[in-house]
């Protein structure tokens, strides 16, 4: 039997699948602490407690600098309550360097344990606020005698308007990756999105260039959850090769949990992508951008004096504009929306009414003028939810419902929908000095309906695994971030889920544990563990594409350790291993490239597999927004199934996925920035005889290679305004991929697609 690798016949499913998706830590602000003054009757200290600002963390507004500016610092104060070293996370040149040099003469009351006193590293918050013009020189008296104003006699200029400051202990969740927006937005072949650039960091393998579904350690695309505000997201991206579906100025940051994240998380059994929205901020502000592709914009500020806040943002698509000029009888187009708004009831209770949504649309023009749908998704969120602060700085407690609408159509009407209805209660309360406590219930009914048949009148397998149902879901979590040493912080979790769905039920237990140890302020030793349950899913994520119960839970067991290290340079690095395994799981990409016999439509996307993955992420990073800056992001790994009883790897596991970023700040407002893609190719399989047969793999396809970069020129206006003139090319060499071979007569010939290759001329403006 001649070797192969995605054939015609077995690609049929997989396009039909492909055609369906493709449709398809800032706490509350502060101002710098006094020295406090002793109480009359002062309440006992906690037996631990971060560090305090003992003086004004002060930073001069730089010399040549202009506009307003924030910078994060991760400072490091000693057990005397000096500062042994700070680094800039967040923030622009030349503020990140006049920050860093001022925290050297900052002092603090020191971290202490009972009372004893250590080294600990927190984040500090620095906005720095342009200074206003010197005031003009008064009139000389009448009397007096006429005198040139010289530079010497000229008053001084004022100093810098006062730094708002926060200073904060949380650190991420041990084995989390985070991305900024601030960083993000120059990372080049992101295109400012901070949810596209999750295909850059470790552990992250993508199906082809461009395309946004991956593999998140082994774990195929079904199974890795989207989550906006612990809102649950079915489709994180545009049509094809587009952006995300929430705008990037709405985003503070995108956290990749790629295993045992906390027990907050659940019902996915691969990775999570977890979004969190910005928080209000004390002025208004704006932002608009014009791409080749698509326009957007953004305002948000204050009500009421800063009592409440309103945030409102979107964008829509004239790709069919575009496309009509190359094609005549393709219509292709997006939009999204988000609003947000909040107020305070009290000084401790806060409302929030949070809308969001997207549609795609892709359509076939016909003789008669008409147009005939291929696709057309469209969701709708929205979230109500009501946030009280209770006694301490980490006790906080949030109420919130949300409504929901999927919906997936076709032509001649045929369709998919989902009406989704959830509640979730989250609680954060310190427990004792040592303990924060997390816990939580959730709930959901989904009511799925399904009318197929005149589209997929020929595929009546395929139509069999959407059949209407009312789908309900019942969570409860618990864990708590326990500090048993000042070096060690343990997490322990467990999450239980009930499932009902069309008379089935199902139950399932997750314990989770996750450990940090820091050996010194520079070097940290991680490991997290954690068991994860899911019901089955669809090939890919998509709007009201959801199976039943039929089959039972999906299971893995996802465990890393790793080294997280502060190296020369102000480089980040991490280097995690990892093992994970698979039960009962629905991954018809990783096993469709085999032959599988006399198996039907509907078991080729329904079909279950035993997996595992195993690998090695190193991550070397220096922050972006530094004047250079830049990456480097390597998975070594393999994932294996078993299919029969033959093992072998996933049919899209590549070997090496290695990504490597640099951006650098030119000066005069221009930034530029490069960026180097490497994958290794997927496996190539043949059959040999037997009952069953014996899967056999033998190569690879060839490896792919892309280039990306990425060019800004900015300028500011009035020292609050911008205006950004952004090019960026995804792919820019043109580099074609190879995702499959066709045989005939014995020989085999690689097919080459593309090349895809995205270009982006933008303009940008905000203050």
């Amino acid at each position: 039997m001649p070797r192969r690798a995605l054939g015609p016949d077995v690609l049929a499913p997989i396009g039909v699948a492909v055609a369906l998706v493709l449709a398809s830590p800032v706490a509350a602000r502060a101002e710098p602490a006094p020295m406090a003054a002793p109480a009359a009757a002062p309440a006992p200290a906690p037996r631990v407690s971060l560090p305090v600002p003992t003086t004004p963390l002060h930073a001069d507004y730089p010399e040549g600098a202009s506009g307003d500016a924030e910078v994060v610092l991760a400072v490091t104060v000693d057990a005397d309550g000096s500062v042994r070293g700070a680094r800039a996370i967040e923030g622009e040149e030349p503020f990140a360097s006049a920050a860093v040099k001022a925290s050297a003469g900052w002092r603090f009351d020191p971290a202490r344990r009972a009372g004893k006193a250590f080294a600990a590293t927190i984040r500090a918050a620095i906005r720095f606020h342009a200074p206003d013009p010197p005031a003009p020189e008064p009139p000389p008296r009448a009397a007096a005698p006429a005198v040139a104003p010289t530079p010497a006699t000229r008053s001084p200029a004022p100093p810098p308007t006062p730094i708002d400051v926060t200073v904060r202990g949380e650190l991420p969740s041990p084995g989390a990756t985070s991305l900024s927006r601030a960083e993000v937005r120059l990372l080049p072949g992101a295109f400012g999105d901070p949810f596209r650039a999750v295909e850059a960091l470790p552990g992250v393998t993508p199906l082809a260039s461009g395309v946004p579904f991956f593999y998140v350690r082994g774990a195929p695309p079904g199974n890795v959850g989207y989550l906006l505000d612990g809102i649950r997201v079915p489709l994180l991206y545009h049509i094809g090769l587009g952006p995300s579906v929430i705008h990037p100025a709405l985003m503070d940051r995108v956290d990749l949990y790629p295993g045992g994240y906390p027990a907050r998380y659940g019902r996915f059994a691969g990775g999570v992508v977890a979004g969190e929205t910005r928080e209000p901020t004390p002025d208004w502000h704006a932002e608009t951008s014009l791409r080749i592709i698509d326009a957007g914009a953004m305002v948000g500020g204050p009500l009421d004096g800063g009592r409440g806040s309103v945030f409102a943002a979107g964008r829509f698509s004239y790709t069919s504009a575009l496309f009509s000029l190359v094609s005549s009888d393709l219509t292709l187009g997006y939009w999204d929306y988000q609003v947000r708004g909040s107020y305070d009831l009290s000084p401790r209770d806060t409302v929030t009414v949070f809308a969001f949504g997207a549609r795609d649309s892709l359509g076939q023009k016909q003789e008669a003028g008409a147009a005939s749908v291929l696709f057309d998704t469209t969701f709708h969120r929205l979230d109500l939810r009501w946030d009280r602060r209770l006694g301490g700085p980490d006790d906080h407690l949030r109420q919130a419902l949300t409504l929901g609408f999927d919906q997936t159509g076709f032509e001649q009407g045929a369709a998919v929908r989902d009406r989704i209805l959830a509640s979730r209660t989250e609680l954060t309360r310190r427990a004792s000095g040592d303990v924060v406590v997390r816990a939580g219930v959730d709930a959901s009914i989904d009511s799925y309906r399904g009318d197929l048949g005149p589209a997929f009148a020929d595929s009546p397998g395929f139509v069999s695994l959407f059949p209407d149902h009312l789908d309900l879901a019942f969570g409860a979590r618990a864990d708590a971030v326990w500090s048993v040493t000042p070096t060690l912080e343990v997490t322990p979790g467990l999450r239980f889920d009930l499932y009902q769905s069309e008379g089935k039920v199902a139950f399932s237990v997750d314990p989770r544990l996750a450990a940090r140890l820091a050996v010194t302020p520079e070097l940290r030793l991680i490991q997290a563990h954690g068991l994860a349950s899911q019901p089955p899913s669809f090939i890919l994520p998509g709007p009201g594409f959801t199976p039943g119960l039929a089959g039972g839970l999906q299971r893995s067991f996802q465990s890393s350790v790793g080294v997280e290290a502060e190296l020369p340079g102000e480089v980040t690095g991490t280097v995690t291993v990892f093992r994970n395994a698979f039960f009962d799981m629905n991954d018809a990409l990783g096993t469709s490239p085999v032959p599988t016999g006399e198996s039907s439509f509907s078991e080729s996307f329904d079909g279950r597999a035993i997996g595992s993955s195993v690998g090695v992420e190193v991550l070397a990073k220096r922050r972006l927004t530094r004047r250079l800056g830049g990456f480097v992001s390597y998975t070594l790994s393999r994932s294996e199934r078993r299919v029969g009883r033959s093992v072998v790897a996933s049919a899209f596991d590549r070997t090496h996925v290695v990504n490597v970023a640099t951006s650098v700040d030119l000066g005069r407002g221009v930034r530029a920035g490069t960026r180097l893609v490497l994958y290794t190719g997927t496996p190539v399989s043949s059959l040999e005889g037997g009952s069953p047969p014996r899967i056999v793999q033998a190569g690879r396809l060839p490896p792919f290679f892309r280039f990306d970069f990425r060019v800004e020129k900015r300028w500011i206006v009035a020292k609050r305004y911008f205006v950004a003139l952004v090019l960026e090319v995804q792919n820019a060499m043109l580099a074609k991929e190879t995702l499959q071979q066709q045989c005939a007569g014995g020989t085999c010939k690689p097919v080459q697609i593309g090349p895809v290759t995205i270009p982006s001329l933008g303009l940008e403006a905000g203050f």
